[in-house]
């Protein structure tokens, strides 16, 4: 019933549809679930050790032999800068103490490690279907590596021009990801957030501009989104907020309950949590320092100054310090299990998509 099986036919896989790879939000579980629906289930792998990437993968591959998908972060390390970490502790100084916190206190961003030699060893040992990158792509020897095992490699873009860059440096597929989408922009070109296109602007010229697959994502959580995307001429779908709603995700109370409460006009782009743009429900500190703060150090570490914050704040019950990513459409999504989502997508776009057929 899809009238594009480009994607399909690449990856040998029931539904066209990936379950977006959500890091802290997505674990074994969700991915089981996703691909026993018939999708891709999607591992993220930035902030997971070696070891727990491991395991990870063995507890998916023991409960299920369909396609996988690990993805990756390939962002270019900035050196730290302490005079920058410094302003924007004191910039913070009041929460602190608000909470009673000790400045001279340091704790750790979250860990997101860009994919490397030893990443690398790791893909070629485990040889999932399919390997995605955020922020472009790694170095060319590492990627020539990962295709020499027989992995599936796509990326994101946000642009026409970072598709056709993709493309040219061997990308099996492409996802389209529109402004609407919720985590973080997959932008490497640009750090232009302003100029960023949504989805369906987006879908249609990325289908012009390459001759791979393309893959939709952004502001897509129901079959009514889904089968506008093919008629825009996508391949395939990934989506992700509608897969935090799911009991198979990882999201804390605080956020699931926020997504719960949220709509199209509650989220924003914001830089204060790790330093690059990510779109996440409006909270306290994103209202007061303004979503994007030229203050906020580089990424990954401008969740540094802020973890200690939000320790304290949901220890109360707030996320008020907390990154609470989600897409516009979520107000679009349901609580349902991960397979069963899966498979309704699907059927309902294929409905949408048999009633506009002559």
């Amino acid at each position: 019933m899809w009238p594009n099986r480009t994607f399909l036919d690449l990856i040998d896989v029931e539904l066209p549809i990936i379950q977006a790879p959500m890091a802290g939000a997505g674990g074994a579980a969700l991915a089981i679930a996703a691909a026993k629906g018939g999708g891709v289930g999607s591992l993220p792998c930035a902030m997971l050790g070696a070891d727990k990437m491991r395991a990870e993968v063995g507890v998916i591959r023991q409960q299920t032999d369909r396609p996988i998908n690990l993805n990756f972060f390939c962002h270019d390390p900035i050196p730290a800068d302490p005079g920058r970490a410094k302003a924007w502790k004191d910039h913070l100084g009041g929460y602190y103490d608000e909470f009673g916190l000790d400045k001279s206190a340091t704790a750790p961003a979250a860990s997101r490690s860009p994919f490397d030699a030893a990443m690398c060893e790791i893909v070629e040992d485990i040889s999932p279907e399919v390997i995605s990158f955020h922020f472009g792509l790694p170095a060319p020897d590492l990627l020539d590596r990962v295709k020499a095992v027989g992995c599936r490699i796509i990326s994101s873009a946000t642009s026409v021009a970072e598709a056709r860059w993709l493309e040219e440096r061997g990308c099996d597929a492409i996802i389209a990801q529109g402004y609407e989408a919720g985590g973080h922009r997959g932008m490497f070109l640009s750090d232009d957030i302003s100029t960023q296109a949504g989805t369906f602007a987006l879908v249609p010229q990325v289908v012009d501009a390459v001759s791979v697959p393309v893959i939709a994502a952004g502001g897509i959580a129901d079959g009514r989104g889904m089968a506008a995307a093919f008629a825009l001429g996508a391949a395939a779908v990934q989506i992700g907020t509608a897969y935090l709603f799911t009991p198979e995700s990882l999201v804390s109370d605080l956020h699931r309950a926020a997504l719960m409460a949220t709509d199209e006009g509650q989220t924003a782009l914001t830089n204060v949590f790790s330093g690059r743009p990510a779109r996440g429900i409006m909270n306290r500190i994103m209202r007061d320092v303004g979503p994007m703060s030229d203050m906020a150090p580089a990424f990954p570490t401008a969740g540094g100054a802020l973890a200690p914050l939000k320790a304290a704040a949901e220890a109360k019950d707030s996320g008020d310090f907390s990154s609470l990513w989600s897409g516009q459409a979520a107000g679009l999504a349901q609580v349902i299990g991960a397979e069963d989502l899966t498979r309704q997508l699907a059927r309902d776009a294929g409905e949408r998509m048999a009633a506009l057929t002559p």
